[in-house]
């Protein structure tokens, strides 16, 4: 894209300019280090220190933040947002290359919007449908039956199984895995029996899925991902699970099946969550907690056990293990009839 003024960009995002209209921008850059002709941010108050030496030529900042800004300043209410916009449009998606490429395979009854495109080694199976604008990236599949909403774009090597439904602009990154077999098994006397996974996936619209995450199909019913999801990198997602519009999962997250997480619920990184159980809307989970019951209300929780110094950690280990024989000890305190000097009526 080409460079813009400071006015174009104030108008076309709601901000209050305080600075030159004319000043022109290309790009964004870190505000540490950016130069004359690009765009910055100011969020975090740990970066502030680098605002009054910033070489860019506008910051997006708050009103609170503005009168120390030594350059031109974009006021918005949420910086960090308004600038994520100005990003995007910046730095566009590479246009689309519309049509199949030579090399991709496409399954009979197969049904691709001409203005989508499907990159090299790609497979489209039997009765897929491409919507509008979608791209299909290199070595990527297509289950049988599946469907992809306009707009929506899968990077490399992003597998959907059959009967997968995806929403309009979502965005897969590689090597994600959609609609592959939950973790369903029977014990019997000779070892495992598999119990077939006869559901599907539906995602909804503008959801965003990181690189090698898994979301399993559901057993018999469907898993779903609502409007709106963001999903970060290595995550696992089980059968029937269900996630509400616009929550946010970090990294490494594992998520057992069939437990249902709120609407704009956020779950940090190396969470763990049970089966079976329902999270409410607006919940917070800090990183590494292990949920292993329902969250009925809103809230913040954590149930994770910081690192210590290794010494101090292995004497509070020892201590939980006679955890039991104190509380046995305790108890039997407790009962007037345990006491070897209790007296006799």
């Amino acid at each position: 894209m080409e460079d813009v003024t400071l006015g174009q960009i104030a108008a076309r995002f709601g901000l209050v300019l305080r600075g030159d209209p004319a000043a022109r921008v290309k790009g964004v850059a870190e505000i540490e280090s950016a130069q004359a002709g690009s765009i910055a941010f100011l969020a975090d108050p740990r970066h502030r220190r680098y605002l009054a030496s910033t070489g860019a030529t506008a910051v997006v900042l708050d009103a609170k933040t503005a009168a120390d800004c030594p350059v031109n300043a974009l006021i918005a209410d949420n910086p960090r947002a308004s600038y994520a916009r100005i990003a995007a449009w910046l730095h566009p998606e590479p246009a689309l290359v519309p049509g199949v490429h030579p090399s991709a395979v496409v399954g009979a009854g197969a049904r691709i919007a001409a203005s989508a495109e499907i990159a090299a080694t790609a497979v489209i199976g039997a009765g897929a449908v491409i919507g509008e604008r979608v791209l299909v990236g290199p070595g990527s599949v297509v289950g049988a039956g599946a469907r992809i909403g306009a707009d929506t774009r899968l990077a490399a090597r992003v597998t959907l199984y059959r009967q997968v439904q995806l929403g309009a602009r979502c965005l897969l990154h590689a090597g994600v895995v959609i609609g592959a077999d939950g973790f369903g098994i029977a014990q019997d006397r000779d070892g495992w029996v598999k119990v077939p996974q006869l559901g599907g996936v539906l995602i909804g619209d503008d959801v965003e899925i990181g690189a090698n995450t898994t979301i399993d199909r559901g057993a018999i019913g469907d898993t779903v991902i609502e409007d709106g999801v963001k999903l970060d990198n290595q995550i696992q997602i089980g059968h029937n699970v269900r996630i509400g519009a616009h929550t946010a999962i970090a990294g490494c997250a594992g998520i057992s099946g069939s437990t249902t997480i709120g609407k704009r619920c956020m779950i940090g990184g190396q969470v763990g969550i049970a089966g079976h159980l329902e999270i409410a809307d607006d919940v917070v989970v800090l990183g590494q907690s292990m949920v292993s019951r329902s969250i009925p209300k809103a809230g913040v929780y954590a149930a994770a056990v910081p690192a210590s110094e290794a010494g101090a950690w292995r004497r509070v280990v020892g201590r939980l293990r006679q955890l039991d024989e104190l509380f046995n000890r305790v108890r039997r305190l407790e009962r007037p009839g345990d006491h070897k000097d209790a007296k006799t009526p």
